[in-house]
Protein backbone atom coordinates (compact mmCIF):
# COMPACT_ATOMS: atom_id res chain seq x y z
CA UNK A 1 0.00 0.00 0.00
CA UNK A 2 1.64 3.33 -1.41
CA UNK A 3 0.80 6.83 -1.06
CA UNK A 4 -1.51 6.89 -4.12
CA UNK A 5 -3.95 4.24 -2.41
CA UNK A 6 -4.37 5.86 0.84
CA UNK A 7 -5.12 9.37 -0.91
CA UNK A 8 -7.70 6.97 -2.71
CA UNK A 9 -8.87 5.20 0.34
CA UNK A 10 -9.54 8.62 1.83
CA UNK A 11 -10.81 10.68 -0.86
CA UNK A 12 -13.47 7.58 -1.36
CA UNK A 13 -14.66 7.08 2.37
CA UNK A 14 -14.83 11.02 2.22
CA UNK A 15 -17.38 10.51 -0.78
CA UNK A 16 -19.33 8.45 1.51
CA UNK A 17 -19.35 10.84 4.00
CA UNK A 18 -20.95 13.32 2.19
CA UNK A 19 -23.87 11.00 0.69
CA UNK A 20 -24.53 10.26 4.47
CA UNK A 21 -24.47 14.28 5.35
CA UNK A 22 -26.41 15.02 2.01
CA UNK A 23 -29.00 11.92 3.07
CA UNK A 24 -30.08 13.78 6.48
CA UNK A 25 -33.72 14.83 5.72
CA UNK A 26 -33.08 18.50 7.21
CA UNK A 27 -30.32 19.98 9.32
CA UNK A 28 -32.04 19.49 12.76
CA UNK A 29 -31.53 15.33 12.56
CA UNK A 30 -28.03 16.25 12.01
CA UNK A 31 -27.85 17.07 15.75
CA UNK A 32 -31.07 14.81 17.62
CA UNK A 33 -29.81 12.62 20.24
CA UNK A 34 -30.46 8.98 19.77
CA UNK A 35 -31.71 6.82 23.23
CA UNK A 36 -29.19 5.29 23.79
CA UNK A 37 -26.20 6.73 21.29
CA UNK A 38 -23.93 8.79 22.63
CA UNK A 39 -23.17 10.93 19.92
CA UNK A 40 -25.16 12.80 16.86
CA UNK A 41 -24.25 12.75 13.56
CA UNK A 42 -22.95 15.64 12.90
CA UNK A 43 -20.92 15.47 15.92
CA UNK A 44 -19.22 12.34 14.51
CA UNK A 45 -18.63 14.36 11.46
CA UNK A 46 -17.04 16.91 13.56
CA UNK A 47 -15.15 14.18 15.36
CA UNK A 48 -13.82 12.66 11.54
CA UNK A 49 -12.69 15.73 10.49
CA UNK A 50 -11.01 16.47 13.72
CA UNK A 51 -9.00 13.46 13.51
CA UNK A 52 -7.87 13.73 9.92
CA UNK A 53 -6.96 17.20 10.48
CA UNK A 54 -4.80 16.50 13.68
CA UNK A 55 -2.79 13.59 12.88
CA UNK A 56 -2.71 13.57 9.01
CA UNK A 57 -2.75 17.07 7.83
CA UNK A 58 -0.87 18.80 11.49
CA UNK A 59 1.38 15.42 12.65
CA UNK A 60 2.22 14.22 9.08
CA UNK A 61 1.73 17.43 6.76
CA UNK A 62 2.61 19.69 9.05
CA UNK A 63 -0.30 22.00 8.66
CA UNK A 64 -1.02 24.77 11.38
CA UNK A 65 -4.24 22.81 11.93
CA UNK A 66 -4.58 22.94 16.00
CA UNK A 67 -7.31 20.46 17.49
CA UNK A 68 -10.34 20.62 19.40
CA UNK A 69 -11.34 17.71 20.12
CA UNK A 70 -13.88 18.57 23.03
CA UNK A 71 -15.71 21.05 20.87
CA UNK A 72 -16.14 17.86 18.38
CA UNK A 73 -18.85 16.47 20.72
CA UNK A 74 -20.15 19.86 22.47
CA UNK A 75 -20.77 22.17 18.91
CA UNK A 76 -24.39 21.56 17.74
CA UNK A 77 -26.56 23.26 14.91
CA UNK A 78 -24.47 23.66 12.05
CA UNK A 79 -26.12 23.16 9.15
CA UNK A 80 -25.47 20.37 6.00
CA UNK A 81 -23.89 23.00 4.09
CA UNK A 82 -21.37 23.83 6.69
CA UNK A 83 -20.66 20.33 7.42
CA UNK A 84 -19.81 19.75 3.34
CA UNK A 85 -17.62 22.85 3.69
CA UNK A 86 -15.30 21.22 6.18
CA UNK A 87 -15.67 17.60 4.34
CA UNK A 88 -14.31 20.28 1.35
CA UNK A 89 -11.73 21.40 3.63
CA UNK A 90 -10.69 17.74 4.56
CA UNK A 91 -10.92 16.59 1.22
CA UNK A 92 -8.36 19.41 -0.23
CA UNK A 93 -5.58 18.52 3.06
CA UNK A 94 -5.89 14.85 2.53
CA UNK A 95 -4.98 15.87 -1.73
CA UNK A 96 -2.20 18.25 -0.26
CA UNK A 97 -0.61 15.86 2.18
CA UNK A 98 -0.99 12.25 1.68
CA UNK A 99 0.55 12.30 -2.68
CA UNK A 100 3.41 13.75 -1.19
CA UNK A 101 4.33 10.39 1.36
CA UNK A 102 7.42 8.23 0.05
CA UNK A 103 7.84 4.69 0.60
CA UNK A 104 10.24 5.86 3.02
CA UNK A 105 8.02 8.03 4.99
CA UNK A 106 5.75 5.61 5.15
CA UNK A 107 8.22 3.38 6.99
CA UNK A 108 9.31 5.90 8.85
CA UNK A 109 8.09 5.68 13.04
CA UNK A 110 4.69 7.61 13.49
CA UNK A 111 5.98 10.36 14.95
CA UNK A 112 2.63 11.21 17.39
CA UNK A 113 2.75 7.64 19.80
CA UNK A 114 -0.67 7.34 21.22
CA UNK A 115 -1.29 3.13 20.03
CA UNK A 116 2.89 2.13 20.53
CA UNK A 117 5.16 2.69 18.51
CA UNK A 118 4.38 2.05 14.62
CA UNK A 119 5.42 3.26 11.38
CA UNK A 120 3.20 5.68 9.50
CA UNK A 121 1.41 2.98 7.74
CA UNK A 122 0.53 1.16 10.32
CA UNK A 123 -1.53 4.63 11.56
CA UNK A 124 -2.61 5.22 8.45
CA UNK A 125 -4.25 1.86 8.89
CA UNK A 126 -5.57 2.73 11.81
CA UNK A 127 -6.69 5.99 10.61
CA UNK A 128 -8.91 4.46 7.90
CA UNK A 129 -10.31 1.48 10.29
CA UNK A 130 -11.01 4.43 12.61
CA UNK A 131 -13.05 6.48 10.07
CA UNK A 132 -15.17 3.39 8.53
CA UNK A 133 -16.28 2.94 12.49
CA UNK A 134 -17.56 6.21 12.57
CA UNK A 135 -18.99 6.44 9.24
CA UNK A 136 -20.92 3.60 9.89
CA UNK A 137 -21.84 5.26 13.11
CA UNK A 138 -22.72 7.81 11.56
CA UNK A 139 -25.07 5.64 8.66
CA UNK A 140 -27.12 3.82 11.64
CA UNK A 141 -27.68 6.89 13.12
CA UNK A 142 -29.56 8.49 9.99
CA UNK A 143 -31.36 5.90 9.51
CA UNK A 144 -32.76 6.34 13.44
CA UNK A 145 -32.92 9.83 13.14
CA UNK A 146 -36.10 9.93 10.44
Amino acid sequence: MNAEYYSEVFQRELQQLHLEIVAYENDELLWKKMPGITNAGGNLCLHLFGNLHHFIGATIGKTSYVRNREAEFATTGLSKHELLVMLNETQAMIQLVLPKLTEADLQKEFPFDFLGKHSTRWYLNQFVLHFNYHLGQLNYHRRLAV
